[in-house]
């Protein structure tokens, strides 16, 4: 099953991003080999284990947004809820997050190719984690309410899809896949 793919490493050169860096080192040192839901629990924090904890990333949250200010996509703000103040890190750079919005919506209406073994690796990834984010619907919030449909209905196909027998499929878009049936979950 797709949930218990384990994540084998193909590569260990620095990617230059810390984060994903540090993952790597994660990987390569993790014996035996994790699977993908394993990982994920990891990687955001989720899982207790006190074996595993040297495997955990410390403040994800923190620090993705915090390369994301430095990147000048987000800013970062102090908001007072009541009793408290709270950082928050609101979009800056509403461009980029455009052309993320737009690529998205372009690949569920004018380029569809109503098979996600043709799509971009790159562009499924990224609606598997919209979807997974729980924030796809707002990326088609703007389009026309027929378009809206169309994009909505083909999204809830291509997600409804079993995971196990579209990683099968097709090389290079397994890990996509178990990504999606770990979600699911």
């Amino acid at each position: 099953s797709t949930l218990s793919f384990q994540v084998l490493l193909k590569s260990d050169v620095p990617t230059g991003d810390v984060l994903l860096d540090e993952t790597l080192r994660h990987i390569k040192t993790t014996e035996p080999a994790e699977t993908v839901q394993t990982w994920i629990e990891l990687l955001t924090g989720r899982t207790w284990n006190p074996f595993k904890l040297q495997y955990q990333l410390r403040n994800v949250r923190e620090r993705i947004a915090k390369a994301l200010v430095e990147k000048g996509i987000l800013t970062t703000e102090k908001q007072n809820f009541l009793l408290f103040d709270m950082t928050t890190h609101p979009v800056s750079n509403a461009t980029e997050k455009q052309r993320l919005v737009k690529k998205l919506q372009e690949s569920m209406l004018e380029r569809w190719v109503n098979d996600p073994h043709r799509m971009d690796r790159r562009t499924l990834a990224l609606l598997v984690l919209a979807h997974s984010s729980d924030v796809l619907e707002n990326v088609f919030a703007s389009l026309a309410d027929d378009k809206y449909d169309v994009a909505m209905n083909r999204t809830k196909d291509l997600l409804d899809m079993d995971p196990e027998v579209e990683a099968a499929k097709a090389k290079g878009t397994e890990m996509i896949w178990a990504v999606l049936a770990a979600f699911n979950k």
